[in-house]
């Protein structure tokens, strides 16, 4: 009786304390989001604490003398020629000339010489094989005077509809207006709108999406997707779609605007997961006391404590956290010239994805297999099996533009947030544990394809060929022969994302004939091969003289 009433009295004092911790939590957490600042630059440290490796300071070293504007190291002839140290079949004849011809196409663009580069871009360049078929896009119309006879009916009737109240006789008509007229602004809009009168906001959703995938360039438009979206309480994929315009529409008048849109949407998304947070965090305290009763071990109770404290932190707090614990476990490669690549195209990508409020830090794995993962707030980390088995510094930048557009969109914040990581990141605090979790997050096919037009959106307005990662799912695809590519095997299928990303580039016209990187890639693939080589012929000899 006596150790039942000790139980009682320790649980009841872990409660009080709980609650005490909660209510200072909940008082010192500001309501609204901190205002996004601008990153430090990815060349300074400042602040930096006391490594916790001896391989840190090394790192950042490195990291220090990578920078975007560094002229990048010049390959010698064999680069272009040598075959990998690897598993992969050497080059033919063939593929070596088409290599050369690239690395021409490359210095013509560099030196300005556009039309030139394009004109051999296109000879290398074969055309999409995939795209399914469609009609030619007609220039935006905006005025309903424009409109041919049969539209000018078709946008009268809808009219009437609207003014007399009638479902039917409204939405029949603007149905056939925009699948007949798909260059008319105002009938997609017009559509949406009274969809979401009638409580069918997925619909409006869907018609506006597609309007915007064929005329990106459309203010009208984007302002519209953005308002129904925030209206459904998507602000993160609002303040995605505003950023977007702003980010490949540099030059239009209303680009500041839609700067500012994304911001308020993206703050309106922070305090809403901030709330949600907050109120996990009742639900939590009440788990820890439970445990703390049932196993008499305050380890399950801090470490809930503690995930949900670094989760009203925010995302850059829980991207840090874990990093640490990852640059603990992983052994990483310190190379002054793969890094400056690696963290040259990262910034540049990260420059234009918009989230100011984080700092991005890229980081190589030394191992072969081909594969990525992105941690909350922006930090990455790449194998260097993804650079030796790409071909080009477009498709290495379509595999991190992928990585880096989970970061953006927040995918790995929303599984914390919903439940589904926080048995894993109570892993890491404040006892440690591994990463191996991080491996297979579970993004849902959605959060994939989103990744997959943001990260192709993010290498077009970087200077990228649009085709960037729409050729890796070539590529992955062609190495599926000798081995399926672990980053390739938790996504959707290779032919369907080479379909959707091959439409979505040509109906949007994003140029496919820019920037391929040959010359500058097969340079640090040599020396990454060499270094994979060297660390496996190190293992082996450490296998054989155990």
């Amino acid at each position: 009786m006596k150790r039942i009433s000790k139980s009682l009295l320790l649980t009841l004092n872990w409660i009080l304390l709980s609650v005490g911790t909660t209510l200072l939590i909940l008082l010192t957490q500001p309501i609204a989001p901190v205002p996004a600042q601008e990153p430090p630059a990815p060349t300074e440290q400042t602040n930096t604490p006391p490594p916790e490796n001896p391989n840190d300071q090394k790192l950042r070293d490195a990291l220090k003398r990578s920078s975007p504007s560094e002229t990048p190291p010049q390959p010698t002839p064999e680069a272009t020629t040598k075959a990998p140290e690897s598993a992969e079949p050497p080059l033919s004849p063939e593929e070596i000339a088409r290599q050369q011809k690239l690395i021409e196409a490359d210095k013509l663009y560099v030196a300005g010489q556009i039309a030139e580069a394009e004109k051999i871009y296109r000879e290398v360049k074969t055309p999409f094989t995939q795209t399914s078929a469609s009609k030619e896009r007609k220039p935006a119309i905006l005025n309903p005077t424009e409109l041919s006879p049969a539209g000018k009916v078709y946008w009268r009737e809808a009219e009437a509809g609207i003014a007399k109240k009638l479902q039917t006789r409204t939405l029949v008509p603007l149905q056939l207006l925009v699948e007949q007229y798909p260059e008319f602004i105002p009938g997609h809009i017009r559509y949406a709108e009274v969809l979401t009168q009638y409580d069918r906001q997925t619909e409006a959703l869907d018609i506006l999406e597609r309007a915007s995938s064929l005329y990106p360039n459309q203010p009208e438009l984007t302002q519209a997707r953005v308002s129904a979206l925030a209206k459904s309480k998507k602000w993160m994929e609002a303040s995605l779609a505003a950023r977007q315009f702003a980010i490949l529409n540099p030059n239009n008048p209303q680009a500041p605007e839609f700067t500012q849109l994304a911001e308020k949407n993206l703050q309106r998304y922070q305090s809403y997961v901030r709330e949600e947070i907050r109120g996990n965090l009742i639900s939590n305290v009440i788990t820890g006391a439970l445990g703390y009763a049932v196993t008499g071990s305050l380890l399950g109770p801090f470490s809930a404590l503690d995930s949900t404290i670094l989760l009203l932190q925010g995302e850059k707090s829980i991207g840090e956290s874990v990093a640490k614990q990852a640059k603990k476990q992983l052994p990483l490669i310190i190379d002054d010239d793969i890094l400056a690549y690696i963290n040259d195209i990262g910034q540049k990508l990260a420059k234009v994805a918009g989230r100011n409020e984080f700092k991005y830090e890229f980081f190589v794995i030394p191992e072969e297999e081909l594969n990525a993962f992105a941690l909350p707030g922006g930090k990455i980390f790449i194998n260097a099996g993804a650079i030796a088995k790409t071909t080009s510094e477009a498709e290495l930048a379509g595999l991190v533009a992928h990585e880096l557009s989970h970061v953006v969109l927040s995918h790995g914040f929303q599984l914390v947030t919903q439940g589904n990581l926080i048995s894993n990141v109570t892993q890491y605090l404040p006892f440690g544990g591994t990463i191996g979790q991080l491996f297979a997050m579970n993004y849902s096919r959605d959060m994939e394809r989103q990744a997959d037009i943001l990260g192709t959106r993010l290498i077009v307005a970087s200077g990228y060929a649009a085709d960037g990662l729409r050729n890796l799912m070539v590529t992955l695809d062609k190495q599926k022969k000798y081995d399926i590519p672990t980053w390739l095997s938790s996504h959707p299928g290779g032919n369907e994302r080479v379909s959707y990303l091959e439409n979505l580039i040509s109906r949007n016209s994003y140029n496919r004939y820019a920037y391929e990187g040959v010359q500058r890639h097969a340079e640090i693939k040599v020396k990454v091969n060499k270094l994979l080589k060297q660390r496996k012929e190190e293992e082996e000899k450490k296998r054989t003289t155990e």
